[in-house]
């Protein structure tokens, strides 16, 4: 098979094998192309003429059933089956036993492998297992893209074929590179086995290895006794304990594969099969399925898990089935064009951070880690959710136009740059932007932006290796502060916990993270974590002004205790000679629900306010905000959050208290024009959202839409949103969105 020959030389050499060792009269590979036929490639004992020309749909034939199933079909007489179909010029009519199984590479039918005898004869166990092994062969000949020089135009195998995909569109931007796969799949180079015994020892103590590293997982101590994170690591002990699992991966080295190829070889098998069901959960076990072969195979090849994040290419997609916001931020961001996603939500934490690295993403795109490979091709649209993998030339070159428009709207974008943000009718409105990283402080010249309305500094904590020093954490903060010159900062003490977990801290396992042991309660808990972080603030601050908020505040008494410790770090700075801010105003993150019955005592002792309205919208409909089944489920725009919005708005004017919000909402131009709507005069978005926003309220007036608007909230309205209502008004106004 490695002889230096021409792909249809090797094709045909091969079927002339397959038919000696199995004793077969035919043998034919169909292989699958990009218009969904199956065309005849190589054939032994059939009509030599019909390669090439004997093309069929992939709902006709027998072949066409492998194929539609990904499940082998033997027949000791075709000819009575009700899916037999008669192809004149192959001569297979004289042919009546038939055997037929899918070539598959990583759940995805590549094409089909048949043999066929004149006798009515019965295949054996042992000759579909061979022929599958040999159809494995076959997958990596055909995704390798080696046939695809012998197809007609818009006739290529599919295996190389060019892909459109759709999801939803998580972070603004378009990604032209080539993918790179976060948990890369372990390419299986030797699959035939010299020595059966020592390959069934191989896969034991590979299994045995595996069952006693998830056992080692389960008895740690920051493992709690009950949680999602435990689930998962039962389940996959039970799949590994699975008898039949095991089973069909030792039947597979049995019938001559190495431990690695019977590996990906039941997986393979598996995945086709599970592709294939409509059941949510069971769909969502293939992943765990997936996770737990690919931990085999890498004890069996003695590679590390994960990518190699030093070494990118200059335009690198990272492409995952979902990733934590600190596994983004190993990769080196400045060659990072891209994120896709089979999971994902548009206000996860994951998101948050690709949108201030200004990363293209896009999330629920089904399969997409089986239909890539690492180097493919591939863009990502994260303005129109859509992904093209292995773009043909002409779409290549109409989103290189694409590009190039899109830097024109940039260039038309910075024009407004030292305009006042002031709506038609006068009404002054403040931008800011949304920051975490040194990258981001470059944003703030660029847009002219107001100031930094929310600096979150648990990014620094997340990308370092270890704790952060205080004068580590000072030097960050002072170049904020530098950056910022005369504008305000709004600094957001570490908001830890749930998914933004420090990779040098014991993770601690919660059933439910989002409303557990995070931000200011982690803080409270351990006050010397809190402690060292505002004093490295309040010293960056020396002369000038520092603006603190407190995340995931409760209580007003939670406020207190955390306002008592900036006193006290205070009176220590003063007491040893330290020079202190000019002014240190103190604020909280309004996101929990139950702060809404408490404004009035909590504005009587805070100096400023922000809404984090990627939580308190999560919270006010109880839907996970990184859950893609309940995510989109709840609109923001909808009366509930919306008033919620508004009395928070109307309670920090009474109380002559400003207010901010910096949550999600607010990058969005629609959902920006809502919040000025009830009352938002200052508004904290991420670089890429800026542009869009000025533009639009520059042409907005404000008391037209106040009156189109506020009525609705105010009337009992039982709709689920506002949101035609708002896309009418803008369109009637003619406001770019």
């Amino acid at each position: 098979m490695a002889e230096p020959v021409s792909a249809q030389d090797r094709l045909d050499k091969i079927v002339v094998l397959i038919a000696a060792n199995m004793v077969a009269e035919v043998c034919s590979v169909y292989v699958l192309r990009v218009d969904g036929t199956l065309e005849l490639y190589a054939t032994e004992g059939l009509n030599r003429t019909a390669v090439h020309l004997t093309v069929m749909r992939i709902d006709e034939g027998l072949v066409g059933t492998v194929a539609r199933e990904a499940e082998p079909i033997s027949l000791s007489n075709a000819q009575a089956h009700p899916a037999f179909s008669y192809r004149p010029e192959t001569g297979e009519e004289i042919y009546h036993s038939f055997l037929g199984v899918p070539i598959l590479r990583a759940g995805n039918t590549l094409g089909v492998l048949v043999v066929q005898n004149r006798a009515h004869r019965s295949y054996t166990e042992e000759e579909i297992e061979a022929l599958q092994t040999t159809a494995m062969v076959l997958a990596e000949i055909i995704a390798s893209g080696e046939l695809t020089a012998m197809a007609l135009p818009g006739a290529e195998p599919a295996a190389r074929r060019p892909l459109h995909l759709s999801g939803l569109a998580l972070s603004e931007g378009i990604g032209l590179g080539h993918v790179v796969l976060h948990e890369p799949r372990i390419e299986v180079t030797k699959v035939i086995a010299d020595d059966l015994p020592a390959e069934l020892a191989r896969l034991d103590h590979a299994v045995d290895t595996l069952r006693a590293s998830i056992d080692i997982m389960l008895e740690d101590e920051g493992v709690a006794r009950v949680g999602e994170h435990r689930d998962i690591l039962e389940t996959y002990r039970m799949f590994a304990h699975d008898r039949g699992w095991i089973g069909r991966m030792r039947e597979a080295v049995l019938t001559g594969l190495t431990a690695e190829g019977a590996v990906e070889r039941v997986q393979s098998d598996t995945r086709a099969r599970m592709l294939r069901m409509t059941d949510p959960y069971l769909r969502e076990r293939m992943h765990d399925l997936d996770d737990l072969a690919n931990r085999l195979l890498r004890q069996l090849t003695g590679r590390a898990g994960g990518p190699d994040t030093l070494r990118l290419p200059e335009n690198a997609i990272i492409v995952a089935r979902n990733m934590s916001p600190a596994a983004l931020l190993d990769y080196d961001r400045t060659r990072i064009r891209g994120l896709v996603l089979e999971e994902g939500a548009a206000t996860s934490h994951l998101t948050i951070v690709a949108r201030a690295l200004g990363i293209a993403a896009v999330g629920h795109v089904e399969n997409i880690v089986g239909l890539v490979d690492s180097g493919d091709a591939i863009i990502v649209d994260g303005v129109s959710g859509e992904v093209q993998v292995r773009p043909p030339a002409d779409v290549e070159t109409a989103y290189v136009e694409k590009v190039r428009f899109r830097a024109k709207r940039l260039e038309q974008y910075a024009a407004l740059r030292d305009l006042p943000t002031r709506t038609r009718d006068g009404v002054e409105i403040e931008l800011h932007l949304n920051a975490g990283l040194l990258v981001d402080l470059p944003h703030i010249d660029e847009t002219g932006a107001t100031g930094i309305g929310l600096f979150r500094t648990e990014l620094q904590f997340m990308i370092a290796s270890a704790f952060p020093r205080t004068n580590e954490q000072l030097k960050l903060y002072r170049s904020v502060l530098d950056a910022a010159g005369d504008r305000p900062v709004v600094f957001r003490t570490l908001d830890i916990g749930g998914d933004k977990v420090l990779p040098y801290m014991r993770a601690i396992e919660e059933e439910n993270p989002a409303l557990g042991w995070r931000a200011i309660r982690l803080g409270l808990d351990r006050p010397g974590l809190l402690r060292s972080q505002i004093r490295a603030l309040l010293k960056a601050a020396a002369g000038r002004e520092l603006r603190l908020i407190f995340p995931m505040v409760s209580a007003v008494e939670e406020f207190d205790r955390a306002r008592h410790i900036v006193e006290r770090e205070l009176t220590h700075l003063r007491r040893h000679g330290h020079a202190l801010p000019e002014r240190a105003l103190i604020g909280v993150m309004l996101e929990v629900p139950a702060l809404l019955f408490q404004l009035d005592q909590l504005f009587e002792r805070i100096d400023f306010a922000s809404v984090g309205s990627n939580d308190l919208v999560q919270f006010l409909y109880a839907a996970d905000r990184g859950n893609p089944r309940v995510a989109d489920r709840f609109d923001p725009l909808g009366p509930a959050s919306l008033r919620a919005l508004k009395l928070i708005a109307d309670k920090a004017m009474a109380h002559g208290k400003p207010v901010t919000l910096c949550g999600e909402l607010a990058s969005k131009p629609l959902e920006a024009l809502a919040l000025v709507a009830i009352g938002y005069r200052k508004l904290s978005l991420s670089p890429a959202s800026y542009g869009p926003v000025k533009a639009m309220l520059l042409e907005l007036d404000l008391g037209a839409l106040a009156a189109a608007i506020t009525p609705l909230l105010e009337s009992g309205t039982e709709l689920s949103t506002l949101r035609p209502q708002l896309k009418a008004f803008a369109e009637m106004a003619g406001l770019p969105l």
